[in-house]
């Protein structure tokens, strides 16, 4: 599977903004998009979990053309913890309970905006890479510990700047 690219994270972008969806990039990804130097083979987006944003994320879905079975559908209207999808123009992962953050909403008050993309804050991308303890996230978390001090340096304060386009 080819690296997920930044055109990708512009269509979900924009697309979800059309739906209203309320979504974080987190992981990888959301790391990347915060200007992590790698590169990622899909997507981590952690939603909100309730009935109406579900209920959006499946149609926003459709509309970027993933094809979604109807027990999948079920899955994400009710917003269970973890849904990898590959049936759609790139992978993608849903997380609505992601491992070392605790509430959604919390999540979302310590957001990055960069260029209109919702991103999880370096510290709660750090927290879940290290509470999933996969040996992959065990390995990238010194240089993302490394990227996040560079960040505050080059800031010098605890939230990267919001950055708009």
């Amino acid at each position: 599977m080819p690296a997920f690219e930044y055109r990708q994270a512009e269509e979900v972008r924009d697309v979800f903004a059309r739906y209203a969806i309320r979504y974080l990039f987190i992981g990888k990804s959301g790391a990347i998009l915060l200007g992590f130097p790698d590169t990622t083979q899909d997507a981590d987006l952690f939603v909100e979990k309730s009935p109406a944003n579900g209920t959006a994320l499946v149609a926003a879905l459709r509309h970027l053309g993933f094809t979604l079975s109807e027990p999948q559908a079920d899955e994400i209207r009710r917003g269970k913890d973890f849904i990898q999808l590959k049936n759609g123009p790139f992978d993608l992962d849903l997380v609505f309970a992601p491992d070392g953050l605790e509430r959604f909403e919390d999540a979302w008050n310590r957001r990055v905006e960069v260029e209109g993309f919702p991103v999880c804050h370096i510290d709660d991308i750090i927290a879940s890479k290290a509470a999933t303890n996969r040996v992959k996230d065990r390995e990238s978390l010194p240089r993302l510990r490394s990227f996040r001090n560079y960040l505050l340096a080059k800031h010098g304060r605890s939230n990267p700047p919001t950055v708009e386009s």
